[in-house]
């Protein structure tokens, strides 16, 4: 039996259990992946005050998101496709993030529906993220559906105007639908256990649009299409279209500028997420810990600032929270539990991420995870 210690643990289960193509596209950068790369190496360079001699006693992590309170201030990610990291994977993570007491969002690239993980959670709300595509009809369509599911806010994505190039993506022929060349099929002949987990499922396309858009029934036809939908004239018309339309809590992810910044706060959005997609878009662009204090700094008075990016480990969601953070999003760490251990592997990162957080804040002498802030950091290693 495997014994899990930290998220690397998961990590290198889920590389086992996943074929390749899979665990590749949410285990992969863009380009050279420097950024990716970075989103994790810049949280090594900063370094804790190990403090002695103070009650650490009645600790705690509890805290809130966009006003409703949460076991710790993280939320899980949007990631697309986490149903073919374990068969019915959206619905898995959302229950397990349910039961643990920490938002989920659910990517409009997934493969369960909106409709799926409402019914698999039992109505419980959970946050639900929105692409602009050309097709305002189609986007329409998917805020109603949000808003029947329950959903309690809507994550606007602002970053994906164009796709950027993933090598690895390419090399694997991953695609609507996937290209299953003879090097795929033999690597998922040697992953019995994600096999079978799919041949015991009916959700194996994008739940969320197959059905949904007049034309597009199936895998084949969802091809052509979204090839053409991502919108590259996105712009703040588009946000406050979307957020007059929505009418609820609005989140707007992609942000690394402290211009860009300025603009999402003043579009009367609730919170921004310091992000660069995971190091999947712009390869050369700053990691989001080393652009988040410059935000924070501007705007965070005015919006709650929230980042993604990097964090494998509850130490680096206590360094973001240090540096300004309001709430810290998980995608890559949760996903290699789902795809180690499907539910239980969910829980399983979470509550790693969460002792984690709980015992580096006891030895630096702090108690209440609201309270801390920079004096948390040994000075001279935090970015500017």
């Amino acid at each position: 039996m495997t014994i899990i210690t930290h998220i690397e643990d998961l990590r290198l289960l889920a590389h086992k259990r996943v074929p390749r193509m899979f665990y590749d596209y949410a285990d992969s950068g863009s380009w050279s992946e420097s950024t990716y790369r970075a989103n994790t190496a810049d949280f090594q360079t900063i370094k804790f005050r190990q403090r002695v001699a103070i009650n650490m006693e009645q600790r705690s992590t509890t805290s809130t998101l966009l006003g409703q309170s949460v076991r710790m201030p993280v939320a899980l990610a949007p990631v697309g496709l986490c149903g073919m990291q374990h068969a019915d994977g959206e619905i898995l993570a959302a229950r397990a993030a349910k039961a643990f007491g920490v938002p989920f969002t659910l990517s409009t690239m997934s493969i369960c529906s909106i409709e799926d993980v409402a019914q698999g959670t039992g109505g419980h709300p959970f946050w639900f993220q929105l692409y602009v595509i050309r097709d305002r009809g189609f986007i329409e369509r998917l805020i109603e559906r949000a808003r029947a599911a329950n959903c309690s806010a809507l994550v606007l994505t602002l970053d994906l105007q164009i796709l950027g190039q993933r090598h690895k993506d390419h090399k694997n022929g991953l695609s609507a639908p996937p290209k299953l060349k003879v090097a795929n099929l033999l690597n998922i002949m040697g992953k019995p256990r994600w096999a079978l987990g799919m041949l015991g499922t009916k959700r194996r396309g994008f739940g969320n649009i197959v059905g949904h858009v007049g034309g597009v029934e199936d895998m084949g036809s969802l091809s052509e299409w979204s090839a053409r939908q991502f919108d590259p004239t996105l712009n703040w018309a588009d946000v406050e279209w979307i957020k007059k339309r929505w009418g609820g809590k609005l989140i707007l992810k992609g942000i690394l500028d402290v211009e860009d910044a300025r603009l999402a706060a003043a579009s009367g959005a609730d919170a921004l997420i310091v992000s660069n997609h995971g190091g999947r878009q712009l390869d050369g662009a700053e990691s989001s810990i080393r652009a988040l204090p410059a935000i924070v700094d501007a705007v965070g008075q005015h919006i709650e600032v929230h980042m993604d990016g990097g964090v494998r480990s509850g130490q680096d969601v206590l360094k973001a929270i240090a540096l300004g953070a309001k709430g810290v999003h998980i995608g890559r760490a949760y996903v290699y539990g789902l795809g180690a251990m499907g539910e239980e592997g969910v829980r399983l990162a979470l509550e790693l991420i969460r002792n984690e957080m709980d015992i580096t804040m006891a030895l630096c002498g702090k108690t209440d995870i609201n309270t801390i802030d920079k004096s948390l950091l040994l000075p001279g290693t935090c970015p500017a």
